[in-house]
């Protein structure tokens, strides 16, 4: 039985020149077939064959060319002092949540923003207490989303909880890294072998993989002339190792041009931009913030956690900008007092003061580590004493 054609008739006259055309060899091999070359076929498919070329070649000098703008971007950032680094990232600050989960439920933990997370170097307090922090501090993040993640948690339990307070994240609340909270609660084991093999074979030997690095944030943070007044982003500070160990980056210290470029940029922050809510609202949502605060500490203290809070060193305008925005009266001393938890206050004690801040709220290299056997010797003297001795396991038979 015949199948109907679907050409039309218009189709059919023009099918003989083509047909002709073809039995001559002049039809083009690469001419985009359609219902005229196909007579017969219900809703034919249009078909553009590939054309033959060396794709080896191709395909050999696209992967030098890529190799080459790679190693061009590299040694740009490498002449610009950059070195590798491990990324902060969410899965890195996940890696250290875990171990409580795991069994390190009575470890010393540290919760904060991004002083004590760089100030505060875990090699020496190891080698003075004999015990290697668990670091949560997240940078530019009050330490009150943290506590509440630890407060909700029973695993945390009897352990040593020190918590840095820098007053103009801490008092507002800020959230910017809090969705690390949320990332470790539903990480995948996809997610977790992404973050083993980042920090294993690509950020110990790229520098540009550093975020601060990337194209499009270069790009972003260019002074295009559209653009109004906003909140700069802050610039690339510290250098971090597997175990979020961070310290500040020696660019910071050495290199004036940078230094000036973080410090204009906690200038930027210290103003007040359209939008923002007036002077008043501040030191009524840092009592909003103390009473959240202080809730979880009261769940933590009944499971048997010491708490200490620490208020680390700042100097130069972003100190008079703290102690102007929220005041010590009517800030630290309130937390304290509805907390119920001691605090240590870098003011009060002559070992915490004097130290170097290249950019007014981070101490350098060097100065971090004497800071950090300073605040341990008061630690240990005053508030905690030598940490307890975990019990080793027993060996089976």
């Amino acid at each position: 039985m015949a199948v109907p054609s679907s050409i039309s008739s218009s189709e059919a006259l023009a099918l003989a020149p083509a047909q002709a055309a073809r039995t001559a060899g002049a039809a083009d091999r690469y001419a985009r077939q359609t219902a005229a070359d196909r007579p017969g076929m219900a809703q034919p498919v249009p078909v553009r064959p590939v054309p033959q070329q060396p794709w080896g070649r191709i395909l050999a000098f696209v992967l030098v060319l890529l190799a080459l703008l790679l190693a061009a971007w590299e040694g740009y950032w490498r002449a610009y002092g950059v070195t590798p680094s491990i990324s902060n990232s969410n899965g890195l600050w996940a890696m250290q949540r875990r171990r409580i989960d795991q069994g390190e439920g009575a470890a010393t933990v540290l919760v904060g923003d991004s002083r004590l997370f760089f100030d505060l170097r875990l090699p020496v307090w190891a080698q003075l207490d004999g015990e290697r922090p668990i670091q949560l501090s997240l940078e530019g993040t009050s330490a009150r989303w943290t506590l509440e993640d630890l407060a909700a948690d029973p695993r945390f339990s009897g352990g040593r909880l020190l918590i840095g307070v820098a007053p103009d994240v801490f008092f507002s609340g800020f959230p910017s890294r809090a969705e690390a909270i949320r990332y470790a609660r539903k990480e995948t084991p996809a997610q977790r072998v992404g973050q083993w093999l980042a920090m294993h074979l690509i950020e110990p030997y790229l520098a540009f993989d550093d975020p601060d690095y990337a194209l499009a944030t270069v790009l972003a943070r260019q002074p295009w002339p559209e653009r109004t007044a906003r909140r700069l982003p802050v610039r690339k500070l510290a250098m971090t190792e597997n175990d979020r160990n961070s310290y500040l980056w020696s660019k910071v210290e050495q290199d004036q041009a940078y230094r000036d470029i973080a410090r204009g940029i906690w200038l930027n922050h210290m103003q007040r931009l359209p939008g923002d809510p007036p002077a008043r609202e501040d030191l009524k949502n840092a009592r909003q913030q103390i009473t959240k605060v202080a809730a979880a500490v009261a769940t933590l203290r009944a499971r048997g956690v010491q708490v200490l809070f620490v208020r680390l060193p700042s100097n130069g305008p972003y100190l008079a900008y703290e102690n102007r925005k929220y005041p010590r009266a009517l800030t630290w001393d309130v937390l304290l007092k509805e907390s119920g938890a001691p605090g240590i206050h870098f003011e009060d004690y002559p070992e915490l003061q004097g130290y170097d801040i290249p950019e007014w709220s981070h101490l350098s290299y060097r100065d971090s580590e004497r800071f950090t056997a300073a605040l341990q010797g008061i630690v240990q003297r005053k508030f905690w004493g030598p940490a307890a001795p975990h019990p080793v396991p027993q060996q089976g038979p």
